[in-house]
């Protein structure tokens, strides 16, 4: 028998002023009674101590969004031409998140199905579809069936082995970062603080199959700190170039001018074009800081998406070469979630190179 003072501090009821019942490790009661005029109410305990029993979070709604936005715009390439995932036209399941007696419990199943567009080396276009019936968190994502077919009349192309082996490949990595994310940006307010103000930290599911991720990273990476969770996070670098039929001075406006960001992503967006000026755009999907200014030659800034992990920027430089009749533009990107690598790249070469040259006409080369 334990000694008085020296009890298991897991099994110690502590006192808090807001009678909060953290983490559900006690079930909460409350005593009933009927009033003829106001119906049922509960009576007996003081309002500031009747105790929540919610702790499951419905995360179904965000899931649907998340899913569609890791997969739609996956892209492949191969010397027979181009595949890219055009829509996801069903989502059925659901996704919850449970918390008792400080253990977290995700639950997600779902049946995913997307359509593919292909385009040969000559042109011709094809349509197929990508099925996953088992997203869920009883399957590792290794065991995942990932159905990749051509839609019906379509001719036989080699463009459909592409998908199966490089684009069921990019389809697992989108899966994997849904859950990556669904861990990530549900756990605050999950975990209540104890009396100390130290929160307990999230135990995962027994019951839970733990996901698999794939560790085959491309280019340098290196691990940086997530403020938000106190855990490192792997972070990757890359770097972009492109070339713009316009001027330095006229490309450089272009990323710090507000109208003119507004125009080309086509939505309100916030922009302040001075140092230490912040910015947000895509409907609050993109936001951050530009930390350094060179007049129509370098843009620095802190960036990111809004669903990575709380308060983790990326740093993104912007070099700008005057090449006679063009300007030659060299993105430089640094800390970025090396599991957010492929989407980021897709995300600035559709909405920031793309965008500015359908937009200014400054030319539609891409390379």
């Amino acid at each position: 028998m334990a000694k008085w003072g020296e009890g298991d501090p897991r099994w110690i009821v502590e006192e808090r002023a807001d009678a909060t019942n953290v983490n559900n490790w006690h079930w909460a009661m409350k005593i009933w009674t009927i009033l003829p005029s106001r119906g049922i109410e509960p009576v007996g305990v003081p309002e500031s101590c009747h105790l929540s029993t919610r702790t499951e979070r419905d995360v179904t709604g965000w899931s649907t969004d998340k899913l569609k936005e890791l997969l739609l715009g996956l892209r492949v390439e191969g010397p027979e031409g181009s595949c890219e995932v055009t829509d996801v036209p069903k989502l059925d399941g659901e996704a919850s998140i449970n918390n008792r007696k400080g253990k977290l419990i995700y639950f997600y199943e779902w049946n995913v199905k997307a359509t593919w567009t292909g385009t040969s080396k000559t042109g011709i276009k094809y349509k197929g579809n990508i099925e996953v019936p088992n997203l869920s968190d009883e399957n590792d994502m290794d065991d995942l069936d990932i159905s990749v077919s051509l839609c019906k009349d379509e001719p036989n192309t080699t463009l459909t082995e592409l998908m199966k082996k490089e684009g069921a490949k990019k389809v697992r990595a989108a899966l994997g970062s849904y859950v990556d994310h669904l861990k990530s940006e549900f756990t605050q307010g999950m975990i209540l603080p104890t009396a100390n103000g130290v929160a307990s930290k999230p135990q995962p599911s027994q019951t839970q199959t733990k996901v698999k991720v794939d560790k085959t990273q491309i280019g340098s990476c290196v691990s940086a700190p997530s403020p938000s969770t106190g855990v490192k996070i792997p972070t990757c670098k890359f770097s972009l170039k492109e070339t713009f039929l316009t001027s330095p001075d006229e490309l450089y406006r272009t990323f710090i001018n507000q109208d003119m960001v507004q125009a080309f992503t086509h939505t309100a967006a916030v922009v302040d074009g001075d140092k230490g000026g912040k910015f947000q755009l895509l409907e609050g999907s993109v936001n951050g800081e530009f930390l350094e200014l060179v007049p129509d030659e370098k843009i620095v800034m802190k960036w990111r998406f809004k669903t990575w992990p709380c308060e983790h920027y990326a740093t993104i430089t912007l070099n700008m070469k005057d090449r006679g009749n063009e300007t030659e533009l060299k993105v430089e990107c640094k800390g970025v979630p090396t599991v957010e690598e492929d989407r980021t790249k897709e995300g600035w070469k559709r909405h920031y190179f793309e965008a500015i040259k359908q937009t200014f006409g400054f030319g539609a080369r891409l390379y």
